[in-house]
């Protein structure tokens, strides 16, 4: 079937110049993407009308414990359904404007289809960020570069059986400091709750913690990448041994302990393993942590119980702490563009490794290989955009100011100017065709989709 295309997604129709609230739930992606498209950061809060409501209270009226919120999709399955459904341009645009609202982007996106997942390297490949870590923060100092290929440590949460505790909810008040909450990660009623038939279930999201170099700000000294995988990893266990294997530390959040533990016990891992657990539960017993400390070579360090009597502010104070600790401290780190080969060992798909992907980028690289001086590159092989364009830009902007008209008869001056662009349009078409505009058009010449390499051209503007 075919993609869902950009060109599809930006056109002008009724629905885009419209406003108004979705009116059922096959309306809600069309809304997400249209808020998306406007870099909106309240995309993922979608409403209904009324008449939808009732309609989801007529449909449901035998179910009196259900609220009209639980009858509109999770956010999070409306935006896993658009990456399955969507071309490489799309998840492209989709991941890099997510990044921009502070939305988490998948990292491995599932498909309840062929009960594969996918390490979504190509669509991250045009998110470029800027940071300062806090060292740097005297000469006043930025890093500029794509975030697949930021070495990074990465922090992971998983969740293991069922859990009172929320996961998402902790994770986003641990990103946000106590000026500024902004929900990254999508928080849709209780996590544990989630329904099995979810498509969104098994999906790793990943975002990044940037540092500005201001020590009453940041809540990181450093640079961090988090990563957060939805659903138990009992079902997922792929993805629980990807991030074991690609993080710097992996906690896992539980109510309930088996005492032989096998699916922590067995995994091979580089990641330091931290259990979160929930004072509260009755089933959070010493004695089953205990046997698993022991397996797992734990220390009292790696243990984190919430308290009955700590409240949430307190319980996300410490937890940040040890977060930090692990940042501060830690030697293993990794790009994504590194993440793909373990992908490969895991059986995992890597969307980079389609036939379009591949020919864009091997397009992109035959000319961004010959970039040394950028400056000099643009002088060599964008002549037409040079000097010679600034000079016509100027030219028509004097047609219409003539503010440089001084004594001259306004016709004989209008005449002039028209002859001088003429003549600098005739030498801009001088020119014969560089080296890598022959390359550029023969390749978007071949098929539309052999382009999409050309989203590594952001490298110009690194």
């Amino acid at each position: 079937k075919d993609k869902l295309s950009l060109s599809k997604i930006l056109a002008i129709d009724k629905m885009t110049i419209t406003d108004e609230p979705a009116k059922s739930n096959s309306d809600f992606p069309w809304y997400f993407l249209k808020k998306l498209m406007m870099v909106n950061v309240a995309a993922r809060n979608m409403t209904c009308t009324s008449d939808c409501e009732s309609d989801d209270e007529s449909e449901n009226a035998e179910d009196s414990d259900s609220s009209n919120t639980d009858h509109r999709p999770n956010p999070l399955d409306i935006i896993t359904a658009l990456f399955l459904c969507s071309d490489d341009f799309v998840q492209q645009e989709m991941a890099r404007k997510m990044s921009t609202c502070q939305f988490s982007v998948p990292l491995l996106l599932p498909n309840c289809d062929t009960k594969q997942c996918t390490l979504m390297l190509w669509a991250m490949r045009d998110i470029v960020k800027k940071y300062r870590p806090q060292f740097c923060s005297e000469s006043k100092s930025f890093i500029e570069e794509r975030i697949v290929l930021s070495e990074l440590p990465m922090i992971s949460f998983v969740r293991l059986g069922e859990c009172s505790l929320s996961k998402s909810e902790i994770l986003n008040k641990l990103l946000s400091n106590s000026q500024q909450y902004h929900d990254t990660f999508v928080h849709y009623n209780m996590e544990c709750g989630d329904s099995p038939r979810a498509i969104s279930n098994g999906i790793t999201e990943i975002t990044w913690y940037l540092p500005c170099g201001n020590t009453n700000i940041d809540i990181f000294s450093k640079p961090v990448a988090v990563a957060n995988l939805r659903g138990d990893i009992a079902s997922f266990k792929t993805q629980y041994s990807f991030l074991c294997q690609t993080s710097a530390a992996v906690f896992v959040f539980f109510d309930q302990l088996d005492s032989e533990c096998s699916l922590l016990t067995n995994q091979h891992h580089k990641a330091q393993i931290f259990l979160v657990g929930n004072g509260e539960s009755k089933c959070c017993t010493s004695d089953a942590l205990k046997e698993v400390e022991n397996k797992l070579g734990l220390t009292k360090n790696n243990i984190i119980i919430r308290k009955k009597q700590k409240n949430n502010a307190d319980f996300v104070k410490s937890f940040r702490k040890k977060v930090r600790d692990v940042v501060e401290h830690s030697e293993m780190k990794m790009t994504i563009e590194q993440m793909a080969d373990i992908a490969h060992k895991l059986g995992i798909l890597v969307d980079e490794n389609s036939p379009e992907c591949q020919t864009g980028k091997k397009n992109a690289e035959a000319i961004t290989v010959e970039i040394q001086d950028i400056l000099k590159y643009k002088e060599d092989q964008l002549r037409c955009q040079g000097e010679i364009w600034k000079e016509l830009a100027s030219l028509e902007k004097e047609e219409f100011r003539l503010r440089k008209l001084g004594s001259k008869n306004i016709e004989d001056y209008k005449s002039e100017l028209k002859k001088h662009r003429e003549e600098l349009r005739k030498k801009q078409n001088s020119y014969d065709m560089s080296t890598a505009m022959t390359c550029f058009i023969n390749a978007i010449s071949t098929t539309p989709r052999s382009a999409t390499g050309f989203g590594a051209l952001s490298l110009l503007h690194t």
